[in-house]
């Protein structure tokens, strides 16, 4: 190992004893194009996952960004509900097409592949994560800048499956203010950096209440996630969403 040695082996071309090989990712459809990858990942259920995915599609889509949303979540897909599509997806030779939103937006979830939307997906965890894989190997992502992966909750097969199989370039956490949550959250952060992947941020969702009327916001916790969690956390980002629904007086964009 050279002394000028920065630990960083994609940057270095050196064929040093301590080189670590790169991790080897699942190629993509021939025909897709996809510059960043992004999980949007929670270890706890009903924290707001599907919802940050979407609004983070909506606003690259709106600084000028084509953006897709994979969504992971085999056995609970929302995504499809989020953007008021009811379709099915087609597929060709080149592979299966996402299903655009009125904004743009590509979209693949399982709900556009079933026969009825609410027929429940009673596979098994090495299935889920097959159908996963091939969201990625299968579908035809054209010209996609930024692929935002809806994940289930846990740290189980899915989130194993998209981290070892999609390029995932960081991963944005999204929490509530409770311990439990907290506590249970720590756990997915822990997996993506077991699996060297960087956390570009949290969402502490449904951290405040804010009503019409006031002019001050009212905390939902005593002491919010991001006051306990920076000390141990090297994190750039850390906003938070109102549980309030005036703070989107209008359906979202599709």
């Amino acid at each position: 190992m050279s002394e000028e040695c920065t630990h960083d082996c994609s940057t270095c071309g050196a064929a040093c004893s301590s080189r670590t090989a790169a991790p080897e990712h699942d190629a993509p459809n021939p025909n897709s194009s996809v510059k960043k990858v992004i999980g949007v990942v929670s270890g706890k259920g009903g924290v707001g996952k599907s919802m940050t995915s979407a609004l983070l599609a909506c606003a690259m889509a709106r600084r000028g960004y084509h953006c897709g949303i994979l969504d992971a979540d085999i056995t609970g897909p929302s995504i499809p509900k989020l953007f008021g599509i009811h379709g099915r997806a087609m597929a060709d030779e080149k592979g299966c097409w996402p299903i655009q939103s009125r904004m743009g937006i590509d979209v693949m979830s399982i709900n556009l592949l079933v026969e009825n939307e609410e027929d429940p997906v009673v596979w098994r965890g090495p299935v889920i994560a097959g159908a996963v894989k091939q969201f990625w190997t299968d579908v035809v992502w054209k010209d996609v800048d930024f692929l935002f992966v809806d994940m289930p909750p846990g740290t189980g097969d899915v989130p194993l499956t998209v981290f070892q199989s999609l390029p995932v370039d960081g991963i944005v956490v999204v929490a509530s203010p409770q311990e439990l949550v907290s506590m249970i959250v720590a756990k997915a952060v822990n997996m993506a950096e077991m699996m060297k992947v960087p956390m570009l941020g949290i969402v502490e969702n449904m951290s405040y209440t804010s009503a019409p009327t006031a002019a001050r916001r009212s905390a939902c916790s005593a002491k919010a996630m991001w006051m306990k969690w920076p000390q141990s956390t090297a994190c750039p980002c850390w906003p938070s969403a109102p549980s309030t629904p005036s703070w989107l007086p209008a359906p979202m964009p599709a």
